[in-house]
């Protein structure tokens, strides 16, 4: 077995990095922007390296290949088995999300969200005209956990003028990997109401400890009232290639999307995107379950440091993603100040929960923990810094 090394700091900053560039101070540790600083496996560099010797990028055709990548990926690792017509490539799951609620809802129809969720999801609803209905999730203490208001999302599909409900599965920034149990009540409830689902499973392959990831479409067996929207970026961090696939399987909804997607100007597709996707499911299943290996070792360790350091803040146990949610109430600052003062004081960035729930975020930040452990290390130093420093006051 190939051993894949994580611990190795890669140098970011001047490369054009939205995540560290975007604040252009040096010394700034950026553990905001969802991607990670971990270089993407071997096998996906090797497959780009090949394609960019070609030397000719023009617009691509997407393969067989890539289709047959697709459907052996999610029939091997997670027993889903995928029609290759119900596969629509487009350039992100951001766009993928906005094309569908434009194909599905008119201007003031309402699409259902669980907060606190995702910012895009917001945009992609308001930018089509559509109104936002905010489900919150249920929150509890010791540990702080979060779970499906049921008796609120049934409330809430019940409009008539509610069409869509965007679920993040599994969960950002909540944390949580939904169980099938779980899945099968949104499935029972958004059928009797005639609500589509469309489940953004962007975060599918960060699992950990026992908790797997359940495809929607494993629930909702043949996509009769439901969308699924994937793609490797997450977890093979290759963001910036632009792919993503939407999972539809009746003819007369892809019509809907495709018109959607030639509308909104976002049918064609990156090359490279391509290529990585191929290589990233037919070869970099070993490269990843060590990632997942490192990432959950990174969360012990935050654990522990919390624990010594900062046993104040409660933060959400990490079932799947690299995004730890944590409640800074002790603080008695809000979170958009404290992510401003940890920015200046500490050189550490954050982002604030206000992004993703208005209401309760104000007391809670985001952290990306992806990111090799001495670097983690050193940007919690900063946190805990800032933090003992206000409470000590």
């Amino acid at each position: 077995m190939q051993i894949y090394d994580f611990d190795t700091p890669v140098t970011r900053r001047g490369t054009g990095c939205y995540k560290w560039d975007e604040t252009p101070e040096d010394g700034v540790i950026p553990m905001w922007v969802a991607d990670m600083d971990f270089k993407t496996s071997p096998a996906i560099i090797d497959a780009l390296h090949r394609r960019v010797e070609h030397g000719v990028f023009g617009y691509t055709l997407v393969p067989d290949s890539y289709y047959d990548a697709v459907i052996s990926w999610f029939k091997h690792r997670h027993q889903w088995t995928i029609d290759r017509s119900w596969i629509q490539y487009t350039s992100g799951v951001v766009p993928a999300l906005s094309v569908i609620v434009k194909a599905f809802t008119e201007p003031g129809h309402k699409v259902i969200v669980q907060t606190p969720v995702y910012n895009c999801f917001f945009s992609s609803i308001r930018n089509n005209g559509c109104e936002v209905v905010c489900s919150p999730l249920i929150s509890h203490s010791s540990p702080l956990t979060y779970e499906m208001d049921f008796a609120d999302l049934e409330e809430k599909a019940s409009d008539e003028r509610t069409k869509l409900l965007i679920l993040c599965n599994p969960h950002n920034p909540a944390g949580r990997v939904w169980s099938r149990e779980e899945l099968a009540r949104v499935y029972n409830i958004c059928k009797e109401h005639g609500v589509i689902v469309v489940s953004d499973e962007i975060h599918n392959e960060l699992t950990y400890r026992g908790n797997r990831y359940v495809p929607y479409g494993t629930v909702d067996e043949g996509l009769e009232n439901a969308i699924v929207c994937t793609s490797p970026s997450k977890s093979f961090n290759t963001a910036g290639l632009q792919i993503a696939n939407i999972i539809c399987s009746k003819a007369e909804w892809r019509e809907k999307i495709d018109r959607a997607i030639n509308q909104n100007e976002v049918c064609d597709v990156n090359p490279f995107g391509v290529v990585a996707l191929q290589a990233a499911y037919n070869e970099s299943e070993e490269w990843l379950d060590q990632l997942c290996e490192y990432i959950y070792s990174n969360y012990e360790a935050l654990s522990d440091f919390f624990a010594e350091h900062l046993p104040q803040l409660a933060f959400t146990p990490l079932e799947g993603t690299y995004l730890v949610w944590v409640d800074i109430s002790a603080t008695h600052i809000s979170a958009d100040e404290l992510t401003e003062r940890l920015l200046k004081e500490g050189r550490v960035q954050v982002n604030s929960g206000t992004m993703y729930d208005p209401a309760c975020g104000q007391h809670f930040i985001r952290i990306n923990i992806a990111c090799p452990r001495s670097q983690m290390m050193e940007g919690l130093r900063r946190i805990a810094m800032v933090i003992n420093g206000l409470t000590e006051h």
